[in-house]
């Protein structure tokens, strides 16, 4: 295979999730505020976007990671590889950043269900690429939070000139501790304030291809109180942007180093440092001390972009592994393995192999099938009023609750599978001549930044279960328990909605038991909140692919061989789901059950 066609996409199971299963045509497009446009046009838009991913965003994938960045450490200009910069101007130039944007802000207004759809194409074929587009993040963050005087000066910029954008949270001391951030704020005038401090792993931090980049920072104005309740937002450019919007001279924020990764080489995760050559000046967003709050509307599109990432990639790493196991011959068939003159036969008939492709293919599309339901919830927030609105609180406090289950699972589960995927291989997917071993040093990273998996376990337990005494999590644990009751798919599907059922009891167990022990030490959720999230994502995947399953099932009849093939291929990943991950659930209740408080008592010299 080239890896400069590395990008394997699935749009006809991005399209089934879309149109066949959540019916995002009739039930967000044409729906206010995505009344612009329609299910035809979404499918063309898809469709050329899917072209252009596959055949000028893919080509930068090995070449960026190959070639690299460079950095100028006396300006603190990184530099990006042209495949990148020429991979960028494809996807700008087609006006893509203009896509989940609102009308008012001259954007498309695609619902989210789309917009997401778009970037796991983006991400799969070339994740770095993605990073580069969340210029369109700020600038909706901006119009939502900013005055009318700062919407001015920046909106224009990203949507009319793509400028870029960064999230600035972690320093080096603080790490994933945010409240932390010694990062200080001066007040000058008006909205203006000078920032000092320096700050780690920051994506986006700087890069050539763009003319100007706008960060979002979090710093503590003078006298404010520790911890997150002092922090402020800023808006702090790469070069200042006068009332106007008219770019001026250089602003104080400058990289002074850029780390050295495992993976995704081509993006830039720099060291920034304010103030130290000259001012770094910015402006408050909303008042202060609310940074946190503030900044969590794009820590939200982070998590979520991070899960598809992680899903995108597994998907484009098992499709390649299927194609080189339809390809490769090796063997003969295990049933005549002593004869040694049986034909050779191609590892696709060996039952290890299927084995592999079976379980890489399922949590595929399973966490395909997350993720857009997902987006699909945050379509129907919007359809229902919007964030704040009465009629749509308890569809916003549902996004909340799966958010952590699209990123830490997918990121979690996907680094596993990726490994089953190089497997597949033998010992050619150790190799540079196939993308797998790139996939799994791309991939890697996503269960660490954004909120490590264990933060978001114990955000999922702590914030998003706990916060309505667990009626959101209850509320979709009873459309589990109605599909499982019900007849839906008949006796084909009967195996699969028993293990439903069953798997639905021990989740709620486990959830009793934990809640239990609570009691006796918080250390319990310590020790078993990563369990408990992955149990809780694999009942949800349980639960949306047995749906799916049922959906093909009425379909496959009359259709053609094709597609044919594609119905019977979900009901296959819904089975196997049921009968290999699913009763996992009921040794993960025993364990938190039985789960003991031995290992904090263990003394660090035993470690």
């Amino acid at each position: 295979m080239s890896m400069t066609h590395h990008y394997q996409s699935n749009l006809r199971d991005i399209l089934f999730n879309l149109f066949e299963v959540l019916e995002v045509g009739t039930k967000s497009l044409g729906q206010a505020p995505y009344d612009l446009m329609d299910e035809q046009t979404a499918r063309d838009a898809l469709e050329t976007f899917n072209t252009l991913a596959v055949e000028e965003l893919a080509p930068s994938f090995a070449d960026s990671d190959r070639v690299g960045l460079t950095f100028d450490k006396a300006t603190g200009d990184v530099g990006l590889p042209e495949s990148l910069k020429k991979a960028m101007r494809a996807f700008y130039g087609g006006g893509w950043h203009l896509l989940p944007l609102p009308e008012n802000m001259g954007g498309m207004a695609a619902p989210p269900s789309l917009s997401w759809s778009v970037f796991e194409l983006t991400a799969g074929a070339n994740p770095c690429v993605g990073f580069y587009t969340f210029g369109p993040v700020i600038a909706h963050v901006i119009e939502r939070l900013g005055t009318p005087a700062q919407r001015k000066r920046y909106i224009k910029g990203f949507v009319d000139r793509s400028w870029g954008g960064s999230m600035v949270l972690t320093e080096p001391d603080a790490g994933s501790d945010v409240g932390a951030a010694s990062a200080k704020a001066r007040h000058v005038e008006g909205d203006v304030w000078e920032i000092e401090g320096v700050k780690r792993f920051i994506t986006n931090g700087d890069y050539d291809g763009v003319e100007n980049i706008v960060h979002l920072v979090l710093a503590r104005p003078e006298g404010a109180p520790i911890g997150t309740k002092g922090l402020s937002m800023f808006i702090v450019p790469k070069f200042w942007v006068d009332d106007n919007g008219k770019m001026g001279e250089r602003n104080g924020v400058y990289a002074t180093n850029v780390e050295k990764k495992m993976g995704i080489k081509a993006s830039a995760t720099c060291e920034l440092t304010f103030g130290d050559k000259h001012p770094a000046r910015g402006l408050l967003v909303g008042e202060r001390h609310d940074g946190i709050r503030q900044m969590f509307h794009v820590i939200e599109q982070a998590r979520m972009a991070v899960g598809i990432k992680s899903m995108a990639t597994l998907s484009t790493a098992y499709l390649n592994a299927l194609a080189y196991a339809k390809e490769r011959v090796q063997g003969p068939n295990l049933a005549n393995a002593l004869d040694k003159n049986a034909p050779r036969v191609r590892i696709i008939e060996h039952p290890d192999v299927r084995r592999m492709l079976m379980a890489q293919k399922a949590h595929a599309e399973g966490m395909r099938a997350l993720c857009m339901y997902t987006a699909f919830i945050q379509d129907q927030v919007e359809v229902h009023g919007g964030h704040g609105a009465p009629e749509a609180d308890a569809l916003d406090k549902l996004n909340d609750l799966l958010l952590p289950l699209v990123k830490g699972y997918c990121s979690e589960k996907a680094y596993e599978m990726l490994a089953l995927s190089l497997q597949t291989y033998g010992g050619s997917g150790y190799i540079q001549d196939y993308p797998a071993e790139q996939y799994i040093r791309d991939q890697k990273i996503d269960s660490l930044y954004e909120g490590t998996t264990h933060i978001q376990s114990l955000d999922f337990i702590f914030r998003k279960v706990q916060r309505d005494g667990g009626q959101t999590l209850q509320n979709l644990l009873g459309e589990v328990a109605a599909l499982g009751s019900s007849e839906v798919g008949g006796a084909l599907l009967a195996d699969e909605r028993k293990a439903l059922l069953k798997a639905l009891g021990d989740l709620q167990g486990l959830f009793m038991a934990l809640l239990g022990k609570l009691g006796d030490s918080i250390f319990h959720v310590g020790l078993q909140a990563n369990r408990v999230l992955l149990a809780s994502a694999e009942m949800v995947i349980g639960w949306l692919l047995v749906k799916h399953a049922a959906i093909a099932a009425s379909k496959r009849d009359g259709a053609n061989d094709k597609e044919k093939a594609f119905y019977e291929g979900k009901i296959a990943s819904a089975k196997w789901w049921c009968a290999n991950v699913l009763p996992g659930l009921t040794l993960t209740r025993k364990l938190v059950e039985s789960g003991t408080l031995q290992i904090m008592e263990v003394s660090e010299d035993a470690f």
